[in-house]
């Protein structure tokens, strides 16, 4: 499961951040649960994340193709340095305890810019850092086990900070987890990437991107579905708020532990993930975990025992991780070297530039319907995509068996 971890510089990587992670999600926490309560606001909430994330829908392209062409090393060490001054001033703010609701938002779109190439260049770094090209995959889904684990430890750890001491502890504990990464940024020794001779185009760079995907046709499946999936089902977290305060007559704790079910959901499949000897089979994987999304959030949605819908949102972060993470598996190591870059800012368009687009939807349509109806429905999206999904993919096999003769036939003449 760690073969990974042979190479020095992923191995600095992975343990800077580690600590990292977990103050990102006590951030993310405190965040969303501030955001609640002063405003009880469910659209202001959906806001909130829909400005920390919304720029990487317009900026993934400009980042695939800048980071394509620098030094991602220095590159990364900017970023994190930018993220770390986002967390102290957000700290500085509550610590002064000015409550300005267009501040926070106002720094929400700050770190939602710097994420978008964040993002993306740590994606693309992991080539540079894994030594053996075969350990690829498994350091995808460390990656992804680390993340997940942050997200199990980083709520718990919020809920319990909230509680006794306020949103500023967990700011504070944001802004001095970046120490860790710039130090093992430092340390690491990677051989300076070669500048790209060529201007820096952005619509050339789109459209031959663009045009690449389209030809790999279950490449371009998959990025459909996972578009499909941030923007009318993952958003469904959303409202976990909601859920926590409202319908359980719950506290900062309650929330905590929604975000950390989900969380070890979210680590379950990433160590399946993990242990997997070869990146094949990743469309399958994707399915199951769409369907098991969307039947788990169903059950979720109607739930009115806080045990089972506990265990839901386990099986929705299994569901999550593993949909999200074989397509990011299978479009790191099916792109050509040339293009990698460009397809996983692909990749963060669909996944991370459609969620908040959805949290704007998720939080109207709650208005509307009511949340427990709005989650219900994000469910039966999820298993109406597969349905879809296999409709076209059977479709296009038959084409190609009809073509196929037809082919063979004018090749004798």
């Amino acid at each position: 499961m760690f073969k990974a971890l042979k190479s020095k510089n992923f191995k600095l990587f992975f343990y800077g951040q580690s600590v990292s992670v977990i103050g990102t999600w006590l951030q993310k926490t405190a965040v969303s649960w501030m955001v609640y309560s002063i405003t009880g606001s469910v659209f202001l909430l959906g806001l909130t994340t829909f400005l920390s994330m919304i720029p990487s829908l317009f900026l993934a392209p400009l980042a695939g193709s800048i980071i394509g062409r620098y030094d991602r090393h220095k590159a990364m060490l900017l970023l994190q340095s930018l993220a770390m001054f986002q967390a102290g001033a957000l700290a500085l703010l509550l610590y002064l305890k000015i409550y300005n609701i267009n501040f926070i938002l106002a720094l929400s779109l700050f770190q939602g810019i710097i994420n978008s190439f964040d993002m993306t260049c740590r994606q693309t770094m992991m080539i540079d850092i894994v030594d053996n090209k075969e350990d690829l995959p498994n350091a995808v889904a460390l990656n992804s086990t680390l993340n997940n684990f942050a997200r199990i430890a980083g709520p718990a750890l919020a809920g319990i900070i909230l509680h006794n001491y306020g949103e500023d502890i967990c700011f504070i504990g944001n802004f001095l987890s970046y120490i860790p990464v710039l130090i093992s940024l430092l340390m690491m020794k990677i051989t300076p990437h070669i500048k790209a001779e060529d201007k820096f185009k952005m619509l050339d760079d789109f459209l031959e991107g663009l045009d690449y995907v389209k030809k790999e046709t279950e490449m371009a499946r998959m990025l459909l579905m996972l578009m499909c999936s941030s923007l009318f089902v993952i958003s469904f977290n959303t409202l976990m708020p909601v859920f926590a305060k409202d319908i359980f007559s719950g506290n900062a704790q309650t929330f905590s532990w929604f975000e950390s079910a989900a969380g070890i959901g979210s680590i379950i499949s990433a160590i399946y993930l993990a242990n997997l000897k070869k990146a094949d089979n990743m469309s399958k994987i994707m399915l199951a975990a769409s369907l098991l999304l969307g039947f788990s959030i169903i059950i979720l949605a109607y739930s009115n025992s806080l045990t089972i819908a506990l265990i839901c949102m386990a099986l929705s972060g299994v569901g999550m991780m593993a949909q999200t993470s074989s397509i990011n598996i299978f479009v790191q190591t099916q792109s050509s070297v040339n293009m990698r870059s460009r397809s996983i800012s692909y990749y963060l368009m669909a996944y991370q530039g459609m969620i908040p687009v959805g949290s704007l939807i998720v939080g109207y349509v709650s208005h509307i319907i009511g949340t427990r109806h709005t989650v219900a429905l994000q469910g039966i999206i999820c298993i109406v995509s597969v349905i879809v999904y296999l409709y076209y993919k059977k479709h296009k096999s038959s084409e190609e068996l009809e073509t196929c003769p037809v082919q063979y036939r004018n090749s004798k003449n």
